[in-house]
């Protein structure tokens, strides 16, 4: 019993050290280890161990991870703590147990030999990172890829996307803990660091490789913070105020900016609301050859949208698909609506928008528009931007107040970038607004919490990189084959 408690604080223990290899701690050697760690754990155990390994392993990855969504139902719901605490609680305790039944498959799974029962594992966790994605319409965050970005293997990004970055990065934390369980066999030590060093250099070499190609000339851009507080934004009587602000900071942005980006939602209002303040803005900006493009709820017979719409020199409206629930919309609405006040939130009445909308046009450049959560999807992302020039994502991280909810969002919305490379450009309501290259570097940002205008100038790009082209798919074929290759048990 007593060894059993120690196995299971271990797998505490890894899981909560996994997010500081994630924004904004950005260790990145936590998540091989956390990983690693995990890995010894479950190696050899009962099923009954494995499950439970798995389990306290979820509970310290998540409780550590995404608890951060507490400030949203409690802060900003408003929900009373207890109820708050017991929700968040719930959602991580129900995502743990993925992990429990990750450890479950590889204890059956699992060969004898170390190299297969790395590929094993490392196929597993890749796999159940794509369940996420999907299951309840999904919730792929804390992906151990995300670590890659600012380390030696960035390289990989556009080569294998995130699912492939995890699959390297877990690989090589279940690597070192191999080798450090199995130290007297030389051959293995010599073999795991001739593919470690492989894994090393090509990652150095690729990071010097240009995918993409620029195209026209650079433009100069800005990106509006308006840091309007949650309940100033949709009071009446601060209407006047904020349509003053948008329009008069828009006309004085043109002096100097050929695109100009506000956050989600900017105005707060339907836009036939709104008709006379758009017209005036569309018409300066179009005056001065200048494109404004800028988050606002939309609404027609067939149901009310949250989108982003293009005005002056720039062409099109588009309306978010990934809608977040309770959020955006409530599901099994007639059971839940007017439960408590989380439930009722403002802009909770969303219909997702058809799947076949095509780019913006900022002038005669092609934007692809992501808005928040939209980001955080990488085959979906890839699928709406191969023929854009640009990427752009609009948010309002403001739900998520001074937690590490806003920096790991940062974090996917750079990954974006460097995956596709392509240019991006962030507009939030209160940070990180940003300028982002097509490595996924940050050009120039703002800080949390502060009314700012970042400028500065990008470069749209056309081609695509071998990730934009094949996607995930060939990533998750190989876990696949990787799993079921290395049984020797039936």
């Amino acid at each position: 019993m007593r060894a059993d408690m120690r196995t299971i604080g271990l797998a505490i223990f890894a899981g909560l050290i996994f997010p500081l290899g994630l924004s904004p701690f950005d260790f990145w050697p936590a998540i091989p280890v956390s990983a690693g760690m995990l890995y010894l754990v479950l190696n050899h155990p009962t099923p009954s161990a494995a499950w439970r390994s798995g389990l306290a392993y979820g509970i310290g990855f998540f409780g550590a991870g995404v608890s951060w969504i507490y400030v949203s139902i409690h802060v900003y719901g408003p929900t009373p703590a207890w109820l708050s605490i017991l929700l968040t609680v719930l959602f991580c305790g129900g995502l743990a147990l993925l992990f429990s039944l990750q450890a479950l498959l590889y204890q059956r799974f699992s060969g004898t030999e170390p190299a297969w029962r790395i590929i094993q594992f490392t196929s597993l966790w890749v796999l159940f990172e794509a369940l996420r994605t999907v299951l309840l319409t999904g919730f792929p965050w804390v992906f151990a890829g995300y670590g890659v970005l600012d380390s030696p293997l960035s390289g990989w990004i556009p080569l294998l996307g995130v699912y492939g970055c995890s699959w390297l990065l877990v690989g090589l934390g279940c690597l070192g803990a191999e080798a450090l369980s199995n130290r007297s066999n030389i051959r293995f030590w010599f073999a795991g660091s001739a593919v470690t060093a492989l894994i090393l250099v090509a990652g150095l070499y690729s990071q010097h490789t240009m995918w993409t190609q620029p195209t026209g000339e650079p433009i100069r851009v800005a990106a509006v913070q308006p840091n309007i507080p949650l309940m100033q934004k949709w009071d009446p009587r601060q209407r006047p105020r904020i349509l003053q602000e948008f329009s008069a900071l828009s006309a004085q942005l043109y002096a100097e900016n050929d695109l100009i980006l506000w956050p989600e939602s900017a105005l707060p209002g339907y836009r036939d609301q709104l008709q006379s303040t758009l017209q005036w803005v569309h018409a300066s900006a179009e005056a001065a050859g200048k494109t404004v493009i800028t988050g606002i709820p939309t609404r027609d017979a067939t149901g009310r949208f949250n989108s982003v719409t293009a005005l002056g020199m720039g062409q099109g409206t588009y309306h978010k698909q990934k809608l977040v629930p309770f959020g955006e919309y409530v599901p099994m609405e007639h059971l839940l609506r007017g439960a408590i006040a989380f439930f009722d939130l403002p802009m909770s009445q969303f219909i997702a928008g058809p799947s076949d909308q095509g780019v913006l046009l900022a002038d005669t450049i092609s934007v692809a528009p992501f808005i928040c959560y939209e980001v955080v999807y990488p085959d979906f992302v890839r699928q709406q931007s191969r023929a854009a020039d640009l990427l752009v994502t609009i948010s309002n991280d403001t739900w998520f107040g001074d937690s590490a909810g806003p920096w790991q969002h940062f974090q996917m919305a750079r990954f974006r970038a460097a995956e596709l490379g392509k240019g991006l450009i962030r507009s939030t309501n209160d940070g990180v607004s940003a300028i982002i290259d097509w490595q996924g570097k940050v050009v120039a940002s703002t800080p949390q919490f502060s009314q700012a205008v970042v400028s500065g100038d990008i470069q749209p790009r056309k081609g695509e990189t071998p990730f934009a082209l094949t996607g995930s798919l060939p990533v998750w074929v190989f876990s696949l084959i990787g799993l079921v290759l290395g049984r020797d048990r039936l």
